[in-house]
């Protein structure tokens, strides 16, 4: 596990020379090599200064690795026109650097530390590379939401600490109603649940296309990693108010699915979706059976491919026509037939269409909350309509109808985008074939 460490931040002093396509090549090898290496056991293996990695661990240092290889991928016009480029794949390369120690810890107190660090690497690329102004008010959204919800659990956890050990599987400790809010609050807002979802969508439209990536690829997924981790050992004490989450997360997929029909931003819709889809994905968590946390591992890792790639093709647009509202991007595939193609197979893996790892996650999660109360097929069907519904209206809005006439220049795509949504739709469509190795950790 350690040599996975010093590989990434090794790569750190290459910047300073002519770094950007040799760092695309360097962060390809290195998944290949540990995703190779990598026997994918049940349990921790791997194990080296405290650090190792099970299948949970490991998947999302995986994602982690393939989002952030894309990220640069996608970013070539900071290349192109020297936007700070050896700064941005420096900042990358901590971001991941970050993320790898998150997941790979198995301390508690350390996952905290690199969890917070994330965001660090994540403002500079909001503040540095952002598009309007008003991104520096969605950074201090985002770090204040997060701080806020995390000194409750940094307390939690100097309170554990004080009685035992902070190794996840060896703490036993009697759990209250203080320390169980402290120990899921900071992650509830990582997701983000319902009604304390608000820095999500500021963050995703003032974000560059590799801020959105990345968080929508891995950033929301460290809230759901975090509560399968503490649940280990507060689980006896949760199981009398989970409902409580259950419920809200249940009604807020259905909330949001209605919030999205009314936006009129495309980056702005394709945030409200992950919203919608990590309320889902909570209500496996907090059901804590094997198809729950089976489903909630799977649909995190199809969620963080489907909707990175329906932000790259959100940016793909948006350097071609400068705008991205809906109004003036309709019709689109009379300039770009051919990426329209991506647009549908993406649109339709969002609504969880065969063969997609939503579609499996999503099968699991409802399987799971429907033996939880059969009383939930309400919310449980209106959402997933509702899915369909503005997946639908992305894809047919932006597509069909009259094109905007004030586009006055308009310039073809390029070998590199195919490249980078493919790389998005391989794994999605790919994986599903061998999910076996996703249940294996429970």
């Amino acid at each position: 596990m350690m040599s996975m460490f010093f590989y990434v931040l090794f790569l750190v002093p290459l910047i300073f020379i002519d770094f950007w396509w040799l760092s695309l090549i360097c962060l390809m090898l290195g998944f290949f090599i540990y995703f190779n290496s990598f026997l994918f056991f049940d349990f921790y293996s791997m194990i080296s200064y405290s650090f190792g990695g099970d299948i949970l661990s490991m998947c999302m240092i995986f994602l982690s690795f393939w989002i952030v290889f894309l990220m640069i991928l996608a970013s070539f016009l900071i290349y192109r026109d020297f936007n700070y480029c050896y700064e941005f794949i420096m900042v990358n390369l901590f971001l991941l650097l970050f993320l790898l120690l998150s997941f790979g810890t198995t301390n508690l107190f350390l996952f905290y530390l690199f969890f917070e660090s994330s965001l660090i690497p994540t403002l500079f690329l909001i503040f540095g590379w952002g598009y309007q102004p008003e991104r520096l008010s969605a950074g201090l959204y985002l770090l204040f939401y997060t701080l806020f919800a995390s000194l409750p659990l940094l307390l939690g956890i100097f309170y554990i600490g004080s009685g035992c050990t902070l190794f996840y599987f060896l703490i036993d400790i009697d759990c209250g109603l203080y320390l169980y809010l402290s120990m899921i609050l900071a992650f509830l807002v990582s997701m983000p649940m319902i009604f304390i979802h608000f820095w999500l969508p500021s963050a995703h439209v003032e974000a560059p296309i590799s801020g959105s990536m990345i968080l929508a690829g891995v950033l929301l997924k460290l809230g759901g990693y975090g509560l399968m981790r503490v649940f280990y050992f507060i689980c006896d004490y949760s199981i009398f108010y989970n409902f409580i989450w259950m419920g809200l997360s249940l009604y807020g997929s259905f909330l949001v699915g209605v919030l999205c029909l009314c936006q009129v931003d495309i980056k702005s819709l394709i945030a409200y979706s992950s919203v919608a889809h990590m309320g889902l994905v909570l209500c496996g968590i907090f059901f804590l059976n094997m198809w729950g946390l089976c489903g909630a591992l799977i649909l995190m890792i199809g969620h963080g491919l489907c909707s990175s790639g329906l932000f790259c093709l959100a940016n793909i647009v948006y350097e071609r026509v400068g705008s991205r509202s809906f109004i003036v991007n309709s019709g689109l595939i009379a300039f770009m037939p051919s990426l329209s193609l991506f647009w549908f197979i993406l649109s339709a893996n969002n609504m969880a269409s065969p063969v997609s790892l939503n579609l499996l996650g999503e099968i699991m999660l409802i399987n799971s909350v429907m033996s939880w109360s059969s009383l939930s097929f309400l919310f449980l069907g209106l959402s997933s309509f509702l899915s369909c519904c503005y997946s639908i209206y992305l894809y047919s809005y932006t597509q069909h109808g009259f094109f905007y006439g004030g586009i006055s220049k308009f310039n073809m795509n390029v070998c590199r985008e195919y490249i980078l949504i493919f790389f998005h739709l391989l794994p999605l469509n790919v994986v599903v074939m061998s999910v076996d190795l996703f249940v294996l950790w429970l």
